[in-house]
């Protein structure tokens, strides 16, 4: 007989589940869509390619920022007020890129963090996301975050494919509106959003996921599973504290070696050395989206059978070995053939690395542990690209591949000898008594 109260949570929990996917959808789309119109509509504006460049910065800066903020607040705030008004802002900020080209309006928008041209990450909306998902039951938990990164993968490869559309039919109708005013899908979708957020339920706050047997809160080390009552008001990191740090280093490491091969230069990287074009190169990474949303869902179920730490770590060595053959291979066929075997394991470390981040912390740590940890990854990405720019230059064509894949095999070594006999919090808590 299930324990009263249980299975009314479990309802819940699921209904939330479909609206944060919906809403990611949604998101995902929009961020696929603005990464195909954003910048030709910044360029055909009148922004000079050093004042686009400041943009696109401000839109990095304010992701960190703004996760650091929703690290440190968002709990306290309420998950679902933040994550609400984080969803009105995004449509707000793209109402700013879809009506004005002033530079002045433009960078306070972009700093707000909540655009993105990638869109499996989009900051703190993302950490959000990702702290009320880790309500998921632990057995199920990588088979969430596995559909939730493969919804990001099909709707931001639907929403880039959109993208083209505007520019497309244009050309049969002149009369339709210039690129910039399809930006006002954001605020349009952004309001969608808001009103599926207003409906999750009170699960995804703070302590009201509970871990019941028999009727009794479990306590966690310092942390509770339930609301606590009273005493004096807690930091976003308590029992938690070293172990995100670690990890936040770790992710920094693997996404500063991501830098160097981020999707633009792997186009421009291919089109010196095999004068592959830029539509080719589109059809590729299309193939890549969807390769990268069957793996996630794969993802999960191979987390079940080995766990989360051995599914980020063995799935993703063979990929970065991959990474390092594609500049030795004899020709373009061969280069994008090894692409893609690795698009298809490189990705499948990300849910299992999103389920870890929450199964490693108490529930009331969940936000921030999601916020620090991505943000650590927001602020190394941007630096690999100028390193890869210099390494093609003053040591060989292939050279960044070397060191993105050296550099990300010493990230697996170093997370599997950290973390392999540290127990989830969890397996540390004895079945609790009345």
């Amino acid at each position: 007989m299930a324990t009263p109260g249980v299975s009314g949570t479990r309802s819940a929990e699921l209904a939330d589940l479909r609206l944060i996917l919906t809403i990611q959808a949604l998101r995902a789309f929009l961020h696929g869509f603005g990464s195909v119109v954003l910048g030709t509509s910044l360029v055909r504006g009148g922004l000079t390619d050093v004042e686009v460049g400041v943009v696109f910065t401000a839109m990095l800066a304010g992701a960190a920022a703004s996760s650091i903020a929703v690290g440190l607040v968002g709990d306290r705030a309420g998950r679902r007020r933040a994550y609400s008004v984080l969803l009105l802002v995004m449509g707000l900020a793209g109402a700013v890129f879809a009506l004005t080209d002033s530079l002045l309006l433009l960078v306070p928008a972009a700093l707000t963090g909540t655009l993105s041209t990638d869109p499996n990450e989009s900051g703190p909306i993302t950490s959000l996301e990702q702290a009320m998902m880790g309500n998921a039951p632990p057995a199920h938990r990588a088979r969430v975050f596995g559909r939730y990164n493969a919804v990001a993968y099909l709707a931001g490869a639907v929403g880039s494919l959109a993208g083209g559309g505007p520019a497309a039919f244009r050309e049969l109708l002149p009369a339709l509106p210039a690129d910039r005013t399809w930006l006002l899908a954001f605020p349009a979708l952004a309001l969608i959003c808001v009103a599926l957020a207003r409906r999750l339920s009170a699960t995804v706050e703070t302590g009201t996921a509970t871990a019941v047997a028999g009727g009794v809160v479990a306590e966690r080390g310092r942390g509770w599973h339930g609301k606590r009552s009273g005493g004096p008001a807690r930091t976003p990191l308590n029992r938690s504290r070293k172990t995100v740090a670690r990890l936040a280093a770790l992710f920094g490491l693997d996404a500063f070696a991501g830098g160097f091969v981020v999707q633009a230069f792997l186009v421009f990287w291919f089109g010196r050395a095999f004068g592959a074009s830029p539509e080719l190169m589109g059809v590729v990474f299309f193939a890549a989206g969807l390769l990268q949303a069957a793996s996630s869902v794969a993802a999960g179920r191979v987390a079940a059978r080995i766990g989360l730490l051995n599914t980020m770590v063995f799935t993703h060595l063979p990929s970065n070995v991959l990474l390092m053959l594609v500049p030795v291979m004899p020709s373009l066929g061969w280069a994008i053939a090894v692409l893609l075997a690795r698009f298809a394991l490189s990705q499948m470390d990300v849910p299992a690395r999103q389920a870890y981040v929450v199964a490693m912390v108490d529930p009331e740590e969940r936000t921030a542990a999601a916020a620090f940890t991505n943000t650590a990854r927001y602020v190394a990405r941007p630096v690999g690209p100028v390193g890869a720019g210099l390494l093609m230059q003053r040591v060989a064509m292939g050279a960044p591949f070397a060191v993105a894949g050296g550099l990300k095999v010493a990230y697996d070594l170093l997370l599997y000898a950290t973390f392999r006999r540290v127990p989830f919090p969890e397996e540390r808590v004895s079945s609790p008594t009345s």
